[in-house]
């Protein structure tokens, strides 16, 4: 028995359905891990088959086969190095998150993932049974406890591991990203250690997939738990953890690359970034198309469009309107010029005053309001996805989750397209972002990051005139939204109660309007979508 081990770790990105892709992506990066890293073992995250999250499709009749085919490939064409990768195991009518150990062609031991998150974005508990047992994978003559993402964040199954014999533990993630995780992980992780004396190896999965994104970010940390080697964020890595044996038994990881954390402003950027590169590509398109305000929300979608898809697969669109400042256009060229795309203009005024003409009866006698003001955005919204429908580009849409949790914005208007890049940025992180942008290369205007946002829908209209300042909402709509906390609770933290009624008023009455929104990347702790989810008719009251 040889006193060394090399344990490749595949951050990978996957499509999720696409069976056969991903196993032949298992098999790619497993060759490679054994001819290139002269590696014992090769890590896959936690369902790698199908990626993650399948959701109903573990429930179509064409999975289970596709999976069996799936794994006979993995087994036929991988030799001379052991496999452990996570797909779903179905067995006597139950369906299992399960982990698989193979080894020239024959199945070792499988691992059957035992705690089931049934919370925040997750609903395993729809699909899987849970395990109930360790298992203990040996691996050149090293006992290898096997654990799945949420089993990780209890301590019995680590313990349990122990108690079989394990000499080490893996565990195969689908992590998704949100702001400040990877330092939860590792400090959780470092519990793991204390409890148990065994070092781990933590891998997770990279790419975007609807609303969500994986960031990577896998490492390893030792008996003493410290991080001894931390892969790249937000990219697909192949690399070598190398285990020793010390005289009294215990197994330890070489040092190796720790690579640095980015600031909370790059991390949020980049994986906004990958989780728009993937959704595109992986929905069948190349190019987008964006309609620019001259504002700084749709100025912030230009450079994370650009940064993505490369410019030549952006095009930009100004739309003015009456109300439209000239320095509203003069900043969409001036970005769309920095960033090397084309930018066209399209005026909305004659298209506007056909639906004027066009509703006059409807109108006579009534005071202009709203209605006006979204008729306007409308006609973008038109302009947007004629363009998308005749180029195949597809739309992105430039809301933050400041206006999307107060409804203030237009259903098919500005809300018209197929990806929400900001999403869930506040409005005050979009102004971070914008900064931290500027600092890889000027491409927003310091005039957009400094004057009052306008929806520029009304004379000398501005965002206060209807919301309270961004640095007042901003912070409760986090405590309503992201922390669950009472308006009570959030008075007595010092805001005023007639506003805070205001805005949950305000998020509660828009409900219908974020059901008809596009995805968007979840980069916060509680995102619209499949992470919140509220029913739009609601008698409930908190006071």
């Amino acid at each position: 028995m040889s006193n060394k081990l090399r344990v490749a770790m595949a951050q990978i990105d996957l499509l999720v359905g696409d069976v056969a892709g991903n196993s032949a992506k298992v098999v790619e990066y497993a060759r490679e891990a054994r001819a290139q890293l002269n590696a014992d073992v090769v890590l896959f995250p936690e369902l790698t088959l199908t990626g993650y999250p399948p959701e109903d499709l573990l429930l179509r009749p064409a999975m289970q086969p596709q999976i069996d085919a799936a794994l006979a490939t993995v087994m036929r064409d991988v030799h001379g190095i052991t496999v452990v990768l996570g797909y779903p195991h179905y067995e006597a009518g139950e369906c299992f998150n399960a982990a698989i150990v193979i080894r020239d062609g024959e199945i070792q031991c499988r691992y059957h993932k035992q705690s089931l998150p049934n919370h925040s974005v997750f609903d395993e508990k729809r699909y899987f049974s849970a395990g109930t047992t360790p298992t203990v994978a040996e691996v050149n003559g090293v006992k290898i406890g096997l654990s799945i993402c949420e089993d990780i964040w209890q301590p019995q199954v680590m313990a349990q591991a122990k108690q079989a014999g394990a000499q080490l533990m893996v565990t195969l993630n689908a992590s998704p990203f949100h702001a400040g995780k990877q330092q939860v992980r590792e400090d959780e992780l470092a519990q793991r250690v204390a409890e148990s004396g065994l070092p781990i190896i933590y891998l997770n999965l990279v790419g975007g997939q609807d609303e969500l994104v994986f960031d990577g970010g896998s490492f390893v940390i030792n008996a003493e738990g410290s991080v001894t080697q931390r892969l790249v964020p937000l990219s697909e890595v192949l690399a070598l953890v190398e285990f020793s044996q010390s005289k009294c038994g215990a197994w330890a990881p070489l040092p190796a690359e720790v690579a640095a954390l980015p600031s909370d402003e790059a991390m949020v950027y980049d994986a906004i970034v990958l989780a728009v590169r993937d959704y595109i590509h992986k929905n069948g398109f190349n190019s987008v198309v964006i309609g620019l305000s001259g504002g700084i929300d749709s100025a912030l979608t230009l450079a994370i469009a650009v940064d993505a898809m490369g410019a030549e697969n952006v095009e930009a669109v100004t739309m003015p309107s009456r109300y439209t400042a000239a320095m509203s256009i003069e900043d969409s060229f001036a970005e769309s010029e920095a960033l090397g795309i084309k930018c066209h203009q399209v005026e909305i005024e004659p298209m506007y005053q056909s639906f004027l003409f066009a509703l006059q009866s409807e109108f006579l006698g009534a005071t202009p309001d709203a209605t006006e003001e979204n008729i306007q955005a409308r006609c973008r919204g038109i302009i947007l996805m004629a363009i998308s429908n005749k180029g195949r580009k597809i739309v992105l849409t430039t809301g933050n989750k400041s206006e999307m949790s107060v409804g203030y914005a237009t259903l098919y208007g500005d809300m018209a397209g197929g990806f929400a890049p900001l999403k869930d940025v506040p409005k005050l992180l979009v102004y971070r972002l914008s900064e931290y942008r500027n600092t890889l290369s000027q491409v927003i205007p310091q005039r957009v990051i400094e004057r009052p946002p306008s929806a520029e829908l009304a004379p000398d209209q501005k965002d206060e005139d209807s919301l309270p300042p961004y640095e007042v909402l901003d912070p409760i709509l986090e405590m309503y939204i992201e922390q669950d906390m009472s308006p009570e609770l959030i008075v007595k933290a010092g805001y005023d109660n007639e506003v805070v009624q205001q805005v949950v008023a305000m998020v509660k009455r828009n409900e219908y309007k974020r059901r008809q929104a596009p995805p968007g990347v979840r980069i916060t702790q509680r995102a619209f979508g499949r992470d919140r989810r509220y029913p739009i008719t609601s008698g409930f009251r908190e006071d």
